[in-house]
């Protein structure tokens, strides 16, 4: 069981798996052959697919909007500030946040989507009256959802706004309690359309349009093919079809592409435990626990079970490493008082929820100073 994300998305159920492959040793699958999709059974021509130049192409009514709302002889920063402001103000436009990727127009005609939609209608948009913006990736803590007997993470992205010698802004959507402190990687065109693609694949995986889900797929990899989570979800399509020796090929491309990418190892070791492979299995569950283990956010889950649990001191354990590693991140200050009232050391308890209390305070001014208006909902 695993995992689609609202921008990177990668799905395993769990399935019998049969036509392993006798040669542990070999995969003996080429990149093309995977890509081909032969034991698919996917017959005919390619479907029709958004053209990439579509993805943030501007309507007739979008420059309408911009022309209504944004004066193009003021300053980048004025001009950011009107864009933002009508885009929020219900009786000028309105947003609502929904699961679907959708193109720059299709969300601005629908005025719904998800992030990766609202950040391709802000960014089309932005361009339009020539500001300097691009997409971001954001780490932030993991959200699981769980969607046609799928286990789903949803991850995020948002867009950057370049003024040059006088400062830059974020402009972030769908995320209420966005933090700036959360780490960002600006990324490319290219980068954001393999997310596009990505998305649509899974959401017509998970509604069980092989075809689609394959062609999708193979085109956010020739937009970038060191986007792991596309090669990831191939096979995760594969194996949903009841090919695992070639949903191995890919998720052990996924882990070529992305050393880091845990989604790919568990998968990787939740089908070699599935096959009988104790010993590949162990191995990449060895790698992914380590991963996770140095990952302070997966530490405060683990600190919010143990207290819950009222294992006050392995609740505190936890949370000292993962402080030590997001020392600005208000909730865990706020837990860490918890536990420390809960062990009935009170003298440590308030210092750690004023602390708690001053960072969740300094945020708010943060975000405030930094965006341009809220971050959009």
């Amino acid at each position: 069981m695993w995992l689609r994300t609202a921008l990177l998305c990668l799905v395993v159920p769990a399935v019998g798996c049969t036509g392993w492959r006798e040669n542990p040793d070999s995969v003996g699958i080429t990149l093309d052959e995977l890509l081909a999709g032969t034991p698919l059974g996917v017959a005919g021509g390619a479907p029709v697919l958004v053209p990439k130049d579509q993805v943030l192409a501007l309507s007739p009514e979008m420059r309408a909007f911009l022309n209504a709302h944004v004066d193009r002889k003021s300053s980048v920063k004025l001009e950011l500030q009107q864009l933002v402001s009508s885009i929020m103000d219900a009786h000028t436009f309105g947003v609502k946040y929904d699961e679907t990727t959708r193109t720059a127009s299709e969300t601005f005609r629908i005025r719904r989507g998800n992030c990766l939609s609202f950040s391709n209608m802000f960014v089309a948009m932005a361009r339009e009256v020539g500001l300097n913006v691009q997409f971001q990736e954001v780490d932030i803590p993991p959200d699981w959802t769980f969607d046609n007997d799928t286990f789903v993470l949803n991850r995020h992205i948002n867009v950057f706004v370049d003024f040059g010698p006088t400062g830059t802004r974020v402009v972030d959507f769908n995320t209420g309690d966005f933090k700036i402190g959360y780490e960002m990687r600006r990324i490319s065109d290219a980068r954001a359309l393999a997310h596009y693609y990505n998305n649509i694949g899974v959401e017509r995986m998970l509604a069980g349009d092989t075809a689609l889900g394959l062609w999708n797929f193979r085109r956010a990899i020739a937009n970038d093919r060191a986007f792991s989570p596309s090669w990831t979800n191939l096979g995760t399509l594969y194996l949903r079809n009841g090919h695992p020796a070639q949903a191995e090929a890919a998720f052990l491309q996924a882990v070529k592409t992305d050393e880091s990418d845990l989604v790919a190892m568990s998968n990787l070791a939740r089908l070699y435990e599935q096959l009988g492979d104790r010993d590949r299995a162990a191995a990449y569950k060895k790698r992914v626990i380590h991963d996770r283990w140095r990952n302070p956010y997966y530490r405060y889950q683990l600190a919010r079970q143990a207290y819950l649990a009222r294992d006050y001191a392995a609740a505190i354990s936890h949370l000292k490493y993962a402080i030590r590693k997001r020392p600005d991140e208000d909730t865990f200050c706020f837990l860490m008082g918890l536990g420390y009232r809960g062990e009935g050391d009170e003298r440590a308890a308030r210092r750690w929820l004023a602390r708690a209390e001053e960072l969740a305070a300094a945020g708010a001014l943060k975000r405030k100073n930094s965006l341009p208006d809220a971050p959009l909902k």
